[in-house]
């Protein structure tokens, strides 16, 4: 049989893993300020793009997207040359993939420290950064498609598998979840309110963790991991359950992070009973995974690459059993809010995620650079560093999440809260966050190691930009199955039938979750005495959104007696119809503010955001002095009520045209109020003098950002009117 031969292209791989190991730096270097944020809240005072509530969705996108993202990108393009024995389709996609994939996580790093997000977690980019993810996705998937129709190997892989359902599923979840209607250049609101973008939001985050830190993952754990141990893999039965059950099952999960909220109790049960039968082909892939190394354990004694691959493959094992535990409402009800979740999600990206990237850099760059690793002994040094780092950093995590869900639970005899105040707590595992904050020190450290050590290997070899392989050209066969050809091995020769098989599976469980949410008409019901948000509050609402408030603050407060007792009245699916978007935030290190408009006076609240530890002794919250003196940009205020009008919400054109006039009213009496405070007076006058006498502008408290900010929340939680049974009682 004649022989063809042609190039790899190894430019475009070594390309994605310096991208993932300088963007992995710097991720990680901005998760490890936040650890030390939670012990130093003023460590960024007045830098209002150094905030906590900013940098936090960075950090997050830096890791998922710039790091994660790359070491896909990375292993993908390696391994899908080599298993098709084709280059990749188009160089002007692989590097139109790269370029474009490299601006849109400097557009990130750009936009999200400046307050333009969508707050959606995961989701939190701005909708022209939206359009440009969905079109460098497509041509990755393009590129992917065009290499898998002029293979030279007949089957699929099973790491192909992975790599198209990866594609099809994630073009999917971002364009239902980004859909969101702009108002300015890099202000939209999403087409969807309250307990629907919940839905769809947590459809999207689980999914998102299935589909882009999972699956690809997967696909190369399939692909490296016999690589360097030198075995086959353990099942290619195993396999076909373990693919095709995942991708149905993975999709109808996402609910299960909305337990005990306003979601309707027959979406959440079902969130639930998938996410329990998740743990089955979860751990048919790490089994998989495992016992691909059977023979090969006395090679992990002394191979980095394999010690880092165990540990990472034993990560997916562990977290992909918390996962459905933490779904069972029994545990949830604890679990939720806390930092508990905060240590189930760093095991999956430290080790998981991390470790096998780091693997499959140590094994790939030698034979990039045609040459062995610089240092097997700082390899090593890399991975105990790094496993301690993990272990440091998720344990007093899980400590904390317990201590967090027993002291907010606790009752006296009389029954009131042992822990009236929300500062007991946080004051209580603030030893766990230095612990934190050393195990995320000892993991970035270990990485630098890492980074190091690639260098030096890359300078003991030399480049091969375009690497020669040859194999025969794809025989023709019929397309109808043989009489002794299994369906699946059948089905892998029809990539097309494969990909529109996949994509079925995983439209399924959404279309069920999310179709109700859209047709049916009292999937909400309505609550006569809520109404919209003022102008004045939704300016507010825009600035709690930028600040990032909702990264530390729910606004969901469940049915549960402690939560009652401690915040109010639980949350009502009918409150939250106006929300563009919801607000429900997935982490309390603040208490929750769903009914805290009217709890303090407005001169508590300026004061609070001047100074957090002035109202509130031992507070970690930061300042946002910014707010005290910033104008309130009025500007886009008639076209984001236009936008809210188009997406549902009834102001009228008169409330547009008098926005202005009614934010001045409002802002006024919050003017007021402040002024009530003899030592605020003084102050403001003083300020109002001086600017006056050195010819400055003097913007008045009414229209400076942080009275938008009192308003809104002097809004919440007021619009139901919840009586007392003491009140009934005596009414009675």
């Amino acid at each position: 049989m004649e022989l063809q031969q042609f190039y790899y292209d190894n430019k475009i791989v070594r390309k994605f893993i310096v991208a993932t190991l300088v963007w992995g730096v710097v991720g990680m270097s901005v998760g490890l300020l936040l650890a030390f944020m939670f012990i130093f809240p003023n460590v960024t005072d007045g830098i209002s793009w150094l905030s906590f509530g900013r940098l936090r969705p960075l950090h997050t996108n830096a890791v998922i997207f710039a790091f994660v993202g790359n070491a896909i990108y990375a292993g993908v393009y390696y391994s899908t040359q080599r298993l098709l024995k084709a280059r990749m389709w188009s160089d002007f996609l692989s590097n139109f993939n790269f370029w474009g994939w490299q601006l849109i996580i400097v557009a990130a790093a750009i936009t999200l420290p400046l307050g333009y997000t969508s707050s959606k977690e995961y989701a939190e980019l701005e909708w022209p950064i939206d359009i440009a993810i969905a079109i460098v996705w497509v041509a990755f998937g393009a590129n992917l498609i065009g290499t898998i129709l002029k293979r030279r190997q007949r089957h699929l892989y099973v790491a192909i598998w992975f790599y198209l359902a990866t594609f099809v599923t994630v073009a999917v979840l971002h364009i239902v979840n980004s859909m969101e209607l702009p108002v300015t250049f890099l202000k939209s609101y999403s087409a969807y309110a309250g307990v629907q973008d919940a839905l769809v939001q947590w459809w999207y985050g689980h999914n998102a963790v299935a589909f882009f830190l999972t699956t690809p993952f997967l696909g190369l754990m399939y692909y490296f991991v016999p690589k360097a141990a030198n075995r086959p893999v353990y099942s290619y039965r195993l396999s076909i359950v373990h693919f095709w059950s995942l991708i149905f099952i993975y999709i109808w999960a996402g609910p299960h992070h909305l337990l005990y909220s306003a979601l309707p109790d027959w979406a959440q049960n079902l969130g639930v009973a998938f996410s329990v039968m998740l743990i089955a082909p979860s751990w048919g892939g790490m089994i998989n995974g495992l016992l691909t190394l059977r023979g090969a354990w006395d090679k992990v004694r002394t191979s980095p690459v394999l010690k880092f691959m165990v540990v990472a493959i034993t990560g997916y094992g562990m977290a992909t059993f918390e996962g459905p535990m933490l779904s069972l409402k029994n545990v949830n009800a604890i679990a939720h809010f806390t930092d508990w979740i905060v240590a189930h999600v760093h095991v999956g990206a430290l080790a998981w995620n991390g470790f096998l990237t780091f693997g499959m850099i140590y094994w790939l760059v030698p034979k990039l650079f045609k040459t062995k690793l610089w240092s097997n002994k700082l390899a090593n040094v890399h991975f105990w560093i790094g496993t301690l780092g993990i272990m440091l950093y998720a344990l007093p995590m899980y400590v904390a999440g317990f201590v967090q869900a027993f002291m907010w639970k606790q009752f006296n005899p009389d029954g009131t809260l042992v822990y009236g105040n929300f500062l007991e707590t946080v004051n209580e595992i603030m030893p766990m966050y230095w612990m934190r904050a050393i195990g995320g020190s000892l993991y970035i450290v270990g990485a630098l190691v890492g980074v190091y050590n690639v260098i030096m290997t890359a300078r003991s070899g030399k480049k091969v930009t375009d690497e020669l392989a040859e194999a025969p050209a794809l025989p023709a066969v019929t397309s109808s199955r043989t009489a002794k050809e299994g369906y699946h091995t059948w089905l892998e020769r029809r990539p097309v039938k494969l990909t529109i098989y996949a994509t079925i599976a995983i439209l399924i469980g959404g279309a069920v979750q999310i179709i109700p949410s859209l047709l049916v008409d009292d999937y909400v019901p309505t609550i006569s005495s809520v109404k919209p948000y003022t102008p004045l509050e939704l300016e507010g609402r825009d600035i709690y959104i930028r600040e990032g408030c909702n990264n530390c603050h729910s606004q969901m407060v469940r049915p549960f007696r402690s939560e009652v007792e401690r915040y109010g009245e639980y949350a009502k699916a009918g409150e939250f119809v106006y929300d563009h978007p919801f607000l429900w935030g997935s982490k309390r290190t603040g208490p929750d503010l769903l009914r805290i408009g009217g709890k303090y006076n407005d001169n508590w609240h300026f004061n609070h955001m001047y100074d957090p530890q002035s109202t509130s002794d031992g507070s970690i919250m930061p300042a946002y002095k910014w707010l005290i003196t910033s104008k309130l940009d009025k500007s886009n205020t008639e076209a984001k009520m236009e936008a809210m009008i188009s997406l549902g919400v009834p102001y009228t054109q008169d409330d547009v045209d008098r926005a202005q006039e009614w934010m001045d009213e409002q802002g006024s009496q919050i003017q007021s109020n402040l002024s009530e405070d003899p030592d605020f007076l003084k102050t403001y006058q003083a300020d109002k003098t001086r600017k006056q006498q050195q010819g400055e502008e003097f913007v008045e408290i009414k229209d400076r950002e942080i009275t938008a900010l009192i308003a809104y929340l002097q809004r919440l939680g007021t619009d139901i009117k919840v009586i007392s049974n003491a009140a009934q009682t005596a009414s009675n």
